[in-house]
């Protein structure tokens, strides 16, 4: 089966729940404290200058944006700031997110000026020099100075996205030159030079020798990774579940040879309009996620989960939020070399602004940082996210799958004298 059709597509409900019903910046007609459209305007207001030509000339933090519409010929094109001097790095980097605010984050997405070209997915085999440029860009460990040509200037366009983080302006752009060489990691030249290599071993070849998953996720997405025969553009949406997908696999293998934990443990963070609070049981593996969107008073939860043998189709329920969730927690247990069962449970609030499905991922990784609450009992570890949760305990109850499984499932000592 070719490696795209095993990606991740966007869910018509997926997108849905996550596109902002914008009110051509009438502040709060949609319920948000913070309207986007305003801090956009204020954004832009600093940029205005950068704009007025039908090139900029930045620092690439480095990124590049591959869109699903139009598939198998979609639009590509890497993300600059029109400001030679910035520090671009952050600007691409969820993981240094998650204690900034919505403002400042918004700020760092509408400074970056989208190039866009249609691009069939399969000229990733034979890219021209200007796919090649976009290609160089993403290979780069750190940010790289590039100089665009548009066909006209910027347009001041806003694009949310149920998983990435949103773009600014955008043009079409005709030519793209680097100022530098990039400063390319071994790993990565080694894998983007190994045309017989499959996409899935490639990948976990560089985040073994600690590549982040985000650059990963671009070099998916560009077109670097995969044998010559299958390499192709994939769009940005679908590329960042595959990657959460693939590696929280790999790590599950890893952790099925484990010793279970001993006691309950309950974590959890707030940041960002979201609350996510997790749960790891005594068990062999299962993994539970929910999520709650707090819009309503009849909020209902939504749920996906597997069993020790994994998932056999899509998490079509909580889609990316799925895979990314379940990926830090993985990491998390093989890091202290236990297997666990997991529960968890994600609440998204009204003044939410959509920023990309990597928030739950980074909000779990900081729960998990923190020194977890040790409980004795299922019920004891229960009670404490019934104080946790602005929805009750119950709703979350009434839909899980796997914990009247837990509850009744026996150990193998139960049957021992």
């Amino acid at each position: 089966m070719p490696f795209q059709e095993k990606l991740f597509k966007v869910t018509s409900q997926e997108r849905s729940r996550n596109l902002c019903s914008l009110c051509y910046g009438h502040r709060r007609l949609c319920g948000k404290p913070l309207c986007p459209i305003i801090a956009k305007a204020k954004t832009l207001m600093s940029i205005e200058k950068g704009l007025s030509k039908e090139n900029i000339f930045g620092s690439s933090p480095p990124a590049v944006f591959v869109g699903s519409w139009n598939y198998p010929r979609v639009i590509a094109g890497p993300l600059v700031p029109p400001l030679p001097t910035v520090d671009s790095s952050v600007m691409d980097a969820p993981e240094m997110w998650i204690d900034k605010t919505m403002d400042e984050i918004l700020r760092y997405r509408f400074l970056l000026v989208r190039g866009k070209r249609f691009i069939d997915i399969k000229d990733a085999r034979t890219p021209d020099r200007l796919l090649s440029t976009f290609q160089e860009i993403v290979m780069a460990s750190k940010p790289v100075d590039a100089e665009l040509w548009f066909s006209k200037r910027p347009k001041l366009d806003i694009v949310f996205t149920p998983r990435e983080p949103p773009s600014g302006p955008s043009a079409s752009v005709i030519r793209a030159i680097l100022a530098e060489n990039p400063k390319v990691p071994k790993p990565v030249e080694k894998v983007v030079s190994d045309t017989d290599l499959k996409a899935v071993d490639g990948i976990k070849i560089l985040y073994e020798s600690k590549i982040s998953p985000r650059q990963i996720t671009r070099m998916l997405s560009i077109g670097l990774l995969g044998t010559m025969r299958y390499k192709r553009l994939v769009p940005t949406e679908w590329s960042i579940t595959a990657i959460d997908d693939i590696l929280g696999k790999k790590i599950l293998k890893e952790i099925l040879g484990y010793s279970w934990i001993n006691e309950f443990m309950v974590f959890g963070y707030t940041a960002l309009s979201n609350n996510v609070q997790i749960m790891l049981l005594p068990s062999s593996w299962m993994f539970e996620a929910q999520e709650a969107w707090l819009t309503s008073g009849d909020s209902v939860p939504s749920v996906d989960y597997e069993l020790i043998w994994g998932r056999k189709t899509y998490a079509s329920n909580l889609a990316g939020a799925y895979y990314a969730s379940r990926l830090p927690v993985l990491e998390y247990l093989k890091s202290i070399r236990r297997q666990a069962g997991v529960l968890v449970f994600m609440e998204v609030y009204p003044d939410w602004i959509p920023i990309g499905v990597w928030r739950f991922r980074e909000i779990c990784r900081e729960a998990l940082r923190k020194k977890p609450l040790i409980f004795s009992s299922f019920e004891e570890g229960l009670n404490e996210l019934r104080k946790r949760l602005k929805l009750p305990l119950e709703k979350w109850l009434k839909k899980s799958r796997i914990i009247p499984w837990y509850k009744e499932q026996r150990r193998m000592t139960s049957f021992l004298g």
